[in-house]
C-alpha cells in the first residue's frame, strides 16, 4: 500500500478521498488555487501545495505543476478524483513517465474511451447494444444533417468529447438543425476543447441506468449493479439512486453482463461506470437498453453504491493501483436496502438553475440520520466559504440509505427538510419538490420527468404571514447582536412594565414590508404587519432562521426564506436601469453578440449568449425596443454588469 497519495482535485471528492485514506493509514497531500487557500481539503489533508491562480487552466488543468507537486512532497501515487484531469490520457502518460502511480485507468483504456464515437465502434465490435446514430469521422453540416434525417427526428447531437450534458442538444425539426449543431460545438469547444459531435436518435422516454463496474490488473472485472440517474435538468444529474426502481432480473443480468464484458474489451484496471440509454416506455425490458458511454473514473453518484453494497470504492480504487487484487468476487457482493444522493447546488431553480455565488453564512446538516435509516453528507465546504464562479458550484451531497426505496425517500425527504443554508441561492426547495413528486415517488422515472413539472417542481409558495413575522422579530434587534446569534435576548429589555414597540422594514423579492414588533408582558411577542400580509401574530417559540450581514433567512421545511434587512440610518439607493437595461445574471464570458448597436429589436429576441460554468446561457429582449448599447463578443463579465441597453425612446 503506497505510503503517501496527492489528490488532484478539490472540494468534495478531495475530502472524500482524504477520509478513507487517512482511515488507512495513508498520507495526503492537497493541491489548491488561490480562490482555495482556505478550503476545507487543504484544511483535512496532511500537506498541501498552491499550484497557481483561481482559473482552472492556471492551476487543477496545469498537469505539470501537479505532477511536480507529488515529486516534490514524495507522494507515490496521485488520485485525480473526477473532472479535471480524471480523464485525460495525456497526464495519465504524464504521471507514469514521473515514475508516479495514477489512481484510475490506463491511458490506453482512457484513450479507447474517451471519444464517444470511437466508443460505440469498439463496444458494437464487442457485442454490446448501441443506441443507433452516426458515430463517424466525417463533420461536415451537410452530412450530419443528412444523417440526421436518415435516423429519424427527435435527434440528440452530443459532443464526442467529455460528459455532463455540455455540448448537447435536443432537435425536433430539420429547421433547427443547424442553429443546434453550432451550439453544440461552441459548448463542447469550450468544455473540452474538441468541437466534433456525433448524432443519435432520441429515444422518448429514456431511463439513464449505469453499471458500476471494477478491474484489476489481474484480468479479474466485477459489477457492483446498477444505479439509476434517469432525474436530470439541463442533461446533468439532480437525485441518484441504487438500484434502479422497477429493475427486472432479466434486464439486470443483459445490462451487468454487457457492462462487463464492455470492460473486458479494454482490459480495464479501477473502478469505472458503464452508461446505458434505456427505452422506459413498454417498461424495463432486456433487448430495450443501450451503450452510451463509460465513464474511466469514480463517479459523483458512487457513494449510492457504497451504500447499497456496503463497500469503500476509493479503498478498492487504492489497492488496486497499489498492485492488489479485487478485495472481492462477484458472487460475494450483494445488494442490501435502498439508497438516493441529492446533489446540492448553488443554484436558482426558478431561473432555469442559473449557477449562482455566495458567502455561504449559514451551513447546517441534519445532525443524526431519519429513525431506520442511514445518512452521510459529502461536502467539501463549510461555514464561511464562498461560492467561486470559478468551480462547480455544487456545496454537498446529501446521501440516505434505507430498508426499501420507500423508507429511503422518506428519511431523503426529512433530511432535506433539515437542510439550512444561507448566503447564497440553493436548490434544497426544488429537491425536496422532486422527492415528493408523484411520478418519482412512484418510481416512474425518465430523464424528461423535470422538464415536464419543472413549473411546479421550482415553485416556491410565498412566505407566510409567520414566516414574516419571524424574520420581523429577528430583525428587530439587528442592530448589536452578531449574525447568528438568536434575537430573542435583546427584545426582552423593549419593556418591563407595559409593552413597548420597535417599527422594522423588511424586503422580500420586490415587495417592501413595514413591521410593528412589541413584547407582551406574559413573554409574547407581537408582530403586526402592513399589506400584504395585514395580520398581527403573537409568537412564542423560536423559529428556523439564520442572521447574516443585512439579512435574515428563515427555514421552512427544505425552502429558505431570505429577508434583506436595510440600514434605516443609510440612504437608499434609487439607482437602478429597469427596464432599460439587461444585466449578467452571473458572471461568465460574452460568447457572441446577436445584435448590434442602433439596431430595433423585438421582445423575446435572442440578443447575446453567455458562458457561464462552462454552459452557456441566451440573454433575450424583454421588450421592443431600440438598442443603444450592447457587450462586445470576448468581454469578461461580472453578476450584475450591464450587458445591453436600450434607447430611452423604446419606453417614450
Amino acid at each position: 500500500m503506497f505510503a503517501k497519495i496527492l489528490i488532484a482535485n478539490r472540494g468534495e471528492i478531495a475530502c472524500r478521498v482524504i477520509r478513507t485514506a487517512r482511515r488507512m493509514g495513508v498520507r495526503t497531500v492537497a493541491v489548491y488555487s488561490d480562490a482555495d487557500a482556505g478550503a476545507l481539503h487543504v484544511e483535512m489533508a496532511d500537506e498541501a501545495v498552491h499550484i497557481g491562480p483561481s482559473p482552472v487552466g492556471e492551476s487543477y488543468l496545469r498537469g505539470d505543476k501537479i505532477v511536480a507537486a507529488a515529486l516534490a512532497t514524495g507522494a507515490e501515487a496521485i488520485h485525480p478524483g473526477y473532472g479535471f484531469l480524471s480523464e485525460n490520457p495525456d497526464f495519465v502518460d504524464q504521471v507514469t513517465a514521473a515514475g508516479l502511480v495514477f489512481i484510475g485507468a490506463s491511458a490506453a483504456s482512457i484513450r479507447a474511451m474517451g471519444l464517444k464515437d470511437a466508443a460505440k465502434r469498439l463496444m458494437e465490435k464487442a457485442g454490446v447494444p448501441v443506441v443507433p446514430g452516426y458515430h463517424g469521422e466525417a463533420q461536415e453540416i451537410v452530412l450530419l444533417a443528412s444523417k440526421a434525417r436518415e435516423i429519424g427526428y427527435p435527434v440528440l447531437i452530443k459532443a464526442r468529447a467529455g460528459g455532463g450534458g455540455k455540448g448537447m442538444r435536443r432537435v425536433e425539426h430539420p429547421d433547427d438543425f443547424s442553429e443546434a449543431l453550432s451550439g453544440a460545438r461552441r459548448e463542447a469547444k469550450a468544455a473540452f476543447g474538441d468541437d466534433r459531435v456525433l448524432v443519435e436518435k432520441y429515444v422518448e422516454k429514456p431511463r439513464h441506468i449505469e453499471v458500476q463496474v471494477f478491474g484489476d490488473i489481474f484480468g479479474n472485472v466485477v459489477h457492483l449493479y446498477e444505479r439509476d440517474c434517469s432525474a436530470q435538468r439541463r442533461h446533468q444529474k439532480v437525485i441518484e439512486e441504487a438500484p434502479a426502481p422497477g429493475m427486472t432480473p432479466a434486464l439486470r443480468k443483459a445490462m451487468t453482463e454487457a457492462a462487463v464484458k464492455a470492460a473486458k474489451a479494454i482490459d480495464y484496471s479501477g473502478a469505472g461506470t458503464i452508461e446505458f440509454i434505456v427505452d422506459a416506455s413498454q417498461g424495463l425490458k432486456a433487448d430495450r437498453f443501450w451503450f452510451m458511454e463509460m465513464n474511466t473514473r469514480l463517479q459523483v453518484e458512487h457513494p449510492v453504491t457504497e451504500m447499497v453494497t456496503g463497500t469503500d470504492l476509493v479503498e478498492w480504487q487504492l489497492r488496486v493501483a497499489s498492485g492488489e487484487k479485487l478485495p472481492k468476487t462477484q458472487s460475494e457482493i450483494t445488494l442490501s436496502g435502498h439508497a438516493f444522493e441529492a446533489r446540492i447546488y448553488a443554484e436558482d431553480a426558478a431561473k432555469g438553475f442559473l449557477p449562482a455565488t455566495g458567502t455561504l453564512h449559514h451551513l447546517k446538516f441534519p445532525d443524526t440520520a431519519p429513525e431506520g435509516a442511514s445518512m452521510r453528507i459529502e461536502t467539501g465546504v463549510q461555514t464561511g466559504d464562498a461560492i467561486s464562479p470559478f468551480y462547480d458550484p455544487m456545496i454537498a451531497k446529501l446521501v440516505v440509505h434505507g430498508k426499501n426505496r420507500q423508507a429511503a425517500l422518506e428519511a431523503l425527504g426529512i433530511s432535506l427538510s433539515q437542510t439550512e443554508i444561507a448566503g447564497s441561492t440553493v436548490n434544497t426547495a426544488f429537491l425536496a419538490a422532486l422527492a415528493a413528486d408523484a411520478d418519482f415517488s412512484a418510481g416512474d422515472v425518465d430523464t424528461g420527468l423535470i422538464g415536464r413539472h419543472q413549473q411546479a417542481l421550482t415553485a416556491v409558495p410565498p412566505p407566510s404571514s409567520e414566516i414574516v413575522a419571524a424574520a420581523a422579530l429577528a430583525a428587530s434587534g439587528a442592530g448589536a447582536q452578531a449574525p447568528t446569534r438568536e434575537p430573542w435576548s435583546s427584545l426582552a429589555g423593549y419593556a418591563h412594565f407595559h409593552a413597548m414597540a420597535r417599527r422594522t422594514r423588511l424586503r422580500y423579492g420586490e415587495d417592501d414590508i413595514l413591521a410593528l414588533v412589541s413584547m407582551r408582558p406574559d413573554g409574547r411577542f407581537q408582530v403586526a404587519l402592513d399589506a400584504p400580509y395585514d395580520s398581527a401574530l403573537d409568537l412564542r417559540a423560536a423559529p428556523r432562521l439564520a442572521r447574516w450581514p443585512g439579512h435574515v433567512t428563515v427555514f421552512s421545511g427544505a425552502v429558505g426564506y431570505s429577508f434583506a434587512v436595510p440600514d434605516p440610518l443609510a440612504r437608499a439607493d434609487e439607482i437602478a436601469a429597469g427596464a432599460d437595461s439587461l444585466r449578467a445574471p452571473m458572471p461568465g464570458l460574452v460568447k457572441l453578440v446577436r445584435a448590434a448597436k442602433g439596431e430595433t429589436v423585438i421582445k423575446g429576441q435572442p440578443l447575446l449568449i453567455l458562458e457561464a460554468m462552462k454552459m452557456e446561457h441566451t440573454i433575450s429582449a424583454t421588450h421592443d425596443g431600440t438598442i443603444a448599447e450592447i457587450a462586445t463578443e470576448g468581454a469578461q463579465v461580472t453578476d450584475g454588469t450591464v450587458l445591453v441597453r436600450f434607447a430611452e425612446e423604446a419606453h417614450g
